[in-house]
């Protein structure tokens, strides 16, 4: 069977990806650790592994309910395909495919209020509840993170620009929740609406609270 999926073709010989195709923020962009785990010096292309760039995106536009009028999808949507021109090593190739993620990027935060860079690395079937004052910067966000608007992942203080937050596996964040700097919060975690998370939340770990605190763990065998 013939795939439909598409695919950047790989350049094994391409050392530098030119600084001035990197969208978003530049300050806080060109210094976060996750760039060089992304490759931004070099060819990068950090979607989800063993699957194509289409069968990606109807993935992700199921999971925000089939509707491409869903403000979340356009924002995942737009940073996958970020990452899939970023595989480009021919530059005559990837810069217009770079303008185009520009005007897509800056657009979506204009309409959406969503910035989600490329340099992320975003797992499978996140999802964006409404939308709205939303900056994701973060090293990574795990496979069937739930996030809602206001939620701001990024740095702690100016004086700490290389630590931002990693985000695991399923977990449901509320809105208006803010996780930074260096955090690492564990898969199957609840953080509660308006919370604060400036220190490492364990897997199956219920934070709430400014500064957020942990109120509930589960227990060994998966209880409370």
């Amino acid at each position: 069977m013939i795939s439909t999926d598409i695919a950047a073709p790989a350049s094994p010989g391409r050392s530098t990806l030119i600084s001035s195709t990197l969208v978003g923020p530049r300050p806080a962009l060109d210094h976060v650790p996750g760039n060089q785990a992304m490759g931004i010096d070099g060819p990068a292309q950090g979607n989800p592994s063993g699957i194509g760039l289409l069968t990606l995106l109807r993935e992700d536009l199921r999971t925000h309910g089939g509707t491409i009028f869903e403000q979340g999808f356009w924002a995942v949507a737009v940073h996958r395909f970020g990452n899939w021109q970023a595989g480009f090593g021919w530059k005559l190739v990837r810069a217009p495919l770079t303008i185009l993620y520009r005007i897509a990027y800056l657009f979506v935060e204009c309409a959406a209020g969503v910035s989600l860079p490329y340099t992320v690395r975003l797992g499978r079937r996140v999802r964006i509840w409404h939308h709205g004052g939303i900056i994701l910067l973060a090293r990574s966000i795990g496979d069937d993170v739930q996030i809602r608007q206001n939620t701001t992942m990024g740095i702690a203080s100016v004086d700490h620009h290389l630590e931002i937050p990693t985000i695991g596996d399923r977990v449901d964040i509320g809105c208006g929740a803010c996780i930074l700097g260096g955090v690492t919060v564990g898969n199957d975690c609840k953080i509660g609406a308006n919370a604060v998370v400036l220190a490492d939340v364990p897997a199956g770990s219920t934070a709430v609270g400014v500064p957020a605190r942990v109120v509930r763990r589960r227990g060994p065998e998966g209880g409370a």
